[in-house]
């Protein structure tokens, strides 16, 4: 009988530390999301406005510098590993590049026009050639080396 108390107690605690530990993570996953302020999320309107206007028809860039566009769910534990590193990106290259982010359950019909079936899709959308996606969780040195290759084939990385 002890044992089954023991077990119990063993149990409880583990739950109760699963509980905590998941509520720390989503209180660290709210400071992360309020010290944002690089990346910009981007609604269907601003979308159509910033980047394409999926309505149009064509698509054609509508923005002035070379985009980065991560499509990403909050439910999404890739997508969440990538964030600060994205952040960290659009902070470094500020002057190059821009970086959005489109929540693929709030702003479905971008995702679809994309043809988005996997999260993370990144697309790449230079000023000159055609924009490419990438999809899955990458490091910062991928992302730089992405950014690099298709984004700014002509200039020299950022000094950090």
């Amino acid at each position: 009988m002890k044992t089954v108390y023991r077990m119990a107690a063993i149990a409880t605690m583990a739950i109760a530390t699963l509980i905590s530990c998941g509520n720390a993570g989503a209180q660290n996953d709210k400071k992360q999301t309020t010290a944002t302020n690089h990346v910009k999320e981007l609604d269907v309107d601003t979308f159509n406005k910033m980047v394409y206007d999926i309505n149009s028809g064509e698509m054609e860039y509508l923005g002035t510098k070379p985009a980065i566009v991560d499509f990403t769910a909050s439910w999404c534990g890739p997508c969440r590993s990538i964030a600060p590193i994205l952040e960290q990106l659009a902070n470094e290259y500020k002057d190059q590049i821009v970086v959005y982010k489109v929540d693929v359950d709030k702003a479905g019909e971008i995702a679809q026009a994309f043809g988005i079936t996997s999260i993370p899709a990144i697309l790449y959308i230079p000023l000159d050639g055609e924009p490419s996606m990438t999809i899955g969780a990458r490091n910062k040195a991928k992302f730089q080396d992405e950014i690099q290759k298709i984004l700014l084939p002509s200039m020299t990385a950022p000094s950090i």
